[in-house]
């Protein structure tokens, strides 16, 4: 998948999706401000004078919401407009900045970056990988932190695994059904949506392109953007199931 192709698809599915999107995870059990304390923890322990943090394709803010009060700094940055709207929205004062997670520019540093819920899993292959890696590695301080946590590797993925919800909610019913398929190291992950409300039913769908890394190709990375590379595989609440990648800026 290119960055034109995702840039398209976050201004197609924006509006749809960001609608929906906090309500439908947070119904779900994901534990947004237990995962920000999980970070803040992980940054902590390497360096404990961490101040400022950048979360990467923050998506609606919902960890930025909790990680403003654990840092005296935090931005964020977000390709899709409708999903930096309603994060901009809920986090006043902070700056959320339109871009793509392989080739943004700041122009400044933090002491901690993290990218997290598996964005990295849109790379076509080890290229972008990286590209992604070195672009958010030169946003960290010597001596700073980043923390990716990648989608599914290569060894850890069962095709064509069937995911529902169903969330009822002030007057509204939204129902999602999902179905994975792989071919090769490439996931396609086809999603229905149904949405029902006062106005009436509509439907619409949600495709997503996804790939499979092994944890060898997610430490290259690291490596090669010039960090430590260390995958945590068992982090608490934080991946459901999957791992953090956790490097340390070498020279520092």
């Amino acid at each position: 998948m290119t960055i034109d192709q995702i840039t398209r698809d976050a201004n197609v599915y924006g509006d749809d999706i960001s609608e929906i999107y906090d309500l439908l995870y947070l119904r779900r059990g994901k534990d947004y401000a237990g995962e920000a304390d999980i970070v803040t923890s992980l940054v902590r322990e390497r360096v404990p004078h961490a101040d400022s943090l950048l979360d990467v394709a923050c998506g609606t803010g919902e960890h930025l919401r909790t990680l403003r009060t654990r840092f005296s700094l935090v931005e964020g940055v977000e390709l899709s407009a409708a999903m930096r709207a309603r994060a901009q929205a809920k986090l006043p004062g902070v700056a959320v900045h339109p871009g793509d997670i392989r080739d943004f520019r700041l122009g400044r540093v933090f002491d901690a970056v993290c990218s997290l819920y598996s964005t990295v899993g849109y790379m076509a292959g080890t290229e972008e990988l990286d590209a992604a890696v070195a672009s958010m590695g030169r946003h960290v301080a010597p001596g700073g932190v980043l923390i990716v946590e990648p989608w599914y590797f290569k060894d850890g993925f069962a095709d064509g695994h069937i995911g529902d919800d169903v969330v009822r909610e002030d007057g509204r019913t939204i129902a999602r059904v999902a179905r994975s398929s792989r071919v090769g190291d490439t996931v396609r992950v086809e999603a229905h949506y149904l949405v029902a409300d006062g106005a009436g039913v509509r439907h619409f769908e949600h495709t997503q392109v996804m790939n499979l890394f092994s944890r060898a190709e997610y430490a290259a990375a690291f490596e090669r953007a010039g960090f430590t590379a260390e995958c945590l595989e068992e982090t608490g609440p934080l991946l459901a199931g999957r791992s953090l990648f956790l490097g340390v800026r070498r020279d520092g």
